[in-house]
């Protein structure tokens, strides 16, 4: 049996570690200056794309990657949020959930992905895990955690409170993904985004 082999992109379509070439292929063909490699080990993958740095994650190696995404369905006024939660790239928990709060309603999908990105962290703080990267589309979702863009909105404000209640006991690493560019992972949280509200 051939031993397993894990692909790492760190420059293409979608950056990250796919366990096939076939997957890999996808991601780096017709991708100027695309960069990938295999290994033999997801680890040793992670800190390919990463740096040995092992993702700023200090000696503790263990960490999880969460796809968050949010949709919206304006006949209800309700949004939905879709979150895939991986360890050593398989999937170990999906949510499919949905809200209208008031003050989050207005932002639309946004606010979906709010809360699933909320709903990824809270995980973490569950099951006691350190270290997450989180791969998201829309760039508030780093952003208005890290202070780069202003917290003006009822919405943002409360997600910025909670990324500060919790970012001294979890680590997260904010990778942007681009939306709709074929990651399974992505398009699973997409999916389960839209179930939630039934679109």
């Amino acid at each position: 049996m051939a031993k397993q082999k894990f692909y790492a992109v760190k420059k293409g379509k979608n950056i990250g570690v796919y366990n096939t070439w076939d997957e890999c292929k996808k991601q780096v063909n017709g991708f100027s200056g695309a960069e990938y490699k295999s290994f033999s080990t997801f680890q040793e993958a992670k800190e390919y794309i990463y740096g040995s740095e092992k993702l700023s994650f200090q000696e503790d190696k263990e960490f999880i990657e969460a796809y968050v995404d949010g949709s919206y369905e304006h006949s209800i006024k309700m949004y939905g949020s879709g979150v895939v939660i991986l360890k050593n790239n398989e999937v170990i928990k999906t949510y499919s959930e949905k809200g209208k709060e008031e003050s989050l309603v207005s932002m639309r999908n946004v606010a979906g992905e709010i809360e699933a990105s909320k709903i990824a962290m809270q995980y973490c703080i569950d099951n006691n895990v350190q270290n997450l990267i989180l791969y998201f589309d829309y760039e508030g979702i780093e952003k208005w955690c890290t202070g780069v863009w202003k917290t003006n909105k009822k919405g943002t404000i409360a997600y910025k409170n909670f990324y500060d209640s919790i970012k001294n006991k979890l680590n997260v690493k904010f990778t942007k993904v681009k939306a709709h560019s074929g990651n399974k992972y992505n398009e699973e949280a997409d999916k389960l985004a839209k179930k939630a509200i039934g679109v």
